[in-house]
């Protein structure tokens, strides 16, 4: 019987499985959050994940989901009475248009169906109608395992629409693949931590450009939790309007350290590594649920076509080797399963997992 005492190791698309070494940092003596040393955490955190991130914009921590970063985008940068065009290829592209309606903004939905892309033509026929103030896009949408082409897509952008902000949803992408925010010319990039930095839930990371920091000042009714203005003033004291997960930072300044050590192209070599081992077994056991050239390097979606138990293969790896990985999601159930190999997940780990589940099919 499944018991959170002895939890498995995860290898679903998050939260991903966390290191010892990392678990340590969150038991380490807690700080006052106004105090001098928090300060000092704070601004060593944020500098490096603006090297991390490519910037030299804004950098802020929410203590809360990613999702938190979706409300705080359309609350801050869209105005009651703009358009804001929300991209859907999958559940979570999905989510965050659904995010946007209630906070009773103006939405219209440019979708694709779950596995395929979100293209440039797409967008630019939509946004040639020039009756949008921004648009919101899926780096790495969880679902379906697929990567956007979202460096043609910032190309096309800047290209032809300047003036249109871009929120960026990068939860299972940031880290794990190449992210270079001022140079791809995006206004807002959220990330939650139980991702590619390997940390427990409970803190997202969000870049905002200096044009949407300034866009905000003149929307009303932004609330208070998620306040881009109220999150600069605090940005130049090195602090957080409200009190921050200290833990949580601490363990991402240890993370943070790791992945500058490392290097990001080695970083985000290593994740290509295992994306390839997974999808060569996966096209030689399966098939893959996404074109190949749009499979993601954190997480991979297998399309489910020997029809075997999903539910069952899952709950015999777990009961044998305390190993997870994950169901498909929502209407994928069953149709799908997909297997994490991001953050701290080794290919070693990987290849080990693979042969468990091999041994669960034959």
């Amino acid at each position: 019987m499944a018991d959170w005492r002895n939890p498995p190791r995860l290898f679903i698309p998050g939260p991903v499985k966390v290191n010892s070494d990392v678990l340590q940092q969150l038991a380490r003596p807690t700080l006052g959050h106004r105090g001098k040393e928090y300060a000092q955490l704070h601004a060593e955190t944020t500098d490096m994940l603006k090297k991390i991130l490519f910037t030299r914009q804004n950098v802020f921590l929410f203590t809360s989901s990613g999702s938190g970063g979706w409300e705080a985008s359309i609350r801050n940068c869209v105005a009651p009475d703009e358009v804001v065009l929300c991209t859907c290829c999958g559940a979570f592209s999905e989510k965050w248009a659904d995010v946007a309606k209630s906070c009773g903004r103006n939405v219209e939905l440019l979708k694709a169906e779950w596995g395929q892309p979100t293209l440039p033509e797409m967008i630019d026929e939509k946004l040639a109608t020039g009756k949008f103030a921004a648009i919101t896009l899926i780096h790495n949408e969880t679902s379906t395992g697929l990567m956007n082409p979202v460096d043609q897509i910032s190309r096309m952008m800047k290209e032809k629409y300047p003036d249109v902000l871009v929120f960026v949803d990068s939860v299972s992408g940031m880290v794990g693949l190449p992210l270079k925010f001022d140079e791809l010319g995006w206004d807002i990039v959220v990330a939650s931590v139980q991702k590619a930095f390997a940390i427990p839930p409970g803190l997202a990371v969000v870049a905002v450009s200096n044009r949407a920091l300034e866009k905000s000042k003149s929307v009303p009714g932004r609330g208070y939790y998620f306040d881009f203005q109220e999150f600069a003033k605090k940005a130049e004291q090195n602090q957080t309007p409200t009190t921050p997960s200290i833990p949580h930072i601490m363990a991402l300044h240890y993370q943070c350290t790791k992945i500058l050590k490392e290097g990001m192209e080695n970083v985000w070599k290593r994740h290509r590594e295992m994306g390839d081992f997974v999808r060569g077994w996966a096209k030689e056991k399966f098939e893959l649920f996404c074109e190949e050239k749009y499979a993601s390097n954190t997480l991979t979606t297998i399309k489910n076509t020997r029809g075997i138990n999903v539910a069952e293969v899952i709950k015999a790896v777990q009961q044998k080797h305390n190993t997870l990985f994950g169901n498909g999601y929502g209407k994928l159930k069953e149709l799908t399963f997909r297997i994490a190999h991001m953050g701290d997940i080794t290919l070693d780990e990987v290849e080990e997992l693979i042969g468990w589940i091999d041994e669960e099919i034959k």
